[in-house]
């Protein structure tokens, strides 16, 4: 065989492995760092995820792609958004939770990531007040939130396990999401001011 054809066997093989490697190095640098944050961000702004291991594969996978395709400007940016749209794709495919469900919560669940140590602070007290919103809440209304908010049943679930109608499961959800802002207001929430 001469060096030719040796040559041309070898190139594109080597030039696939340098374009490997340069993404593998972006993506340390550009995309890794923000790996812990986006998790926090993702149980915070959407509780009712059960796999977010998944999730954030997928959103990698999301971003290679885009970013193949030169779609990417910013990492981060991109990468967060991808992370979102994702949550809202499972969250249809899997029917457990409405789009309207998934914002509300996402108001209850406090402000968005802060820097420092104080609002961190803050964010933490607030998600207090949110567990004891949720205990001040009437009985049954109550149980209807959290196996809602918490366990991700449908409304028809909840109907058959507390022996309710469908339409007495969504006015208990609805009472109790009010009472919820309401006492989060009260106890002083910034981030629930209307």
């Amino acid at each position: 065989m001469n060096s030719a054809s040796t040559d041309s066997i070898i190139a594109p093989r080597e030039i696939d492995l340098a374009g490997r490697d340069e993404q593998a190095r972006w993506f340390e640098a550009e995309v890794q760092p923000h790996e812990a944050g986006l998790r926090h961000w993702l149980r915070r702004r959407f509780p009712w995820l059960t796999d977010i291991d998944d999730l954030v594969q997928e959103c990698y996978a999301r971003l290679l792609h885009a970013r193949r395709e030169g779609r990417v400007t910013h990492a981060r940016s991109y990468l967060f958004t991808t992370a979102r749209n994702a949550a809202y794709d499972q969250a249809r495919r899997l029917q457990v939770v409405s789009i309207e469900s998934v914002a509300e919560m996402a108001e209850l669940a406090g402000p968005e990531e802060r820097p420092d140590a104080a609002d961190r602070l803050t964010q933490e007290q607030e998600l207090e007040i949110l567990g004891a919103a949720i205990e001040a809440l009437p009985r049954r209304c109550r149980l209807v939130v959290k196996l809602r908010k918490l366990r991700g049943l449908s409304y028809l679930e909840i109907a058959q396990q507390l022996g309710i109608s469908v339409h007495t499961v969504n006015a208990q959800l609805a009472k109790g999401m009010l009472l919820c802002r309401v006492y989060l207001r009260k106890h002083g929430c910034r981030s629930h001011e209307t």
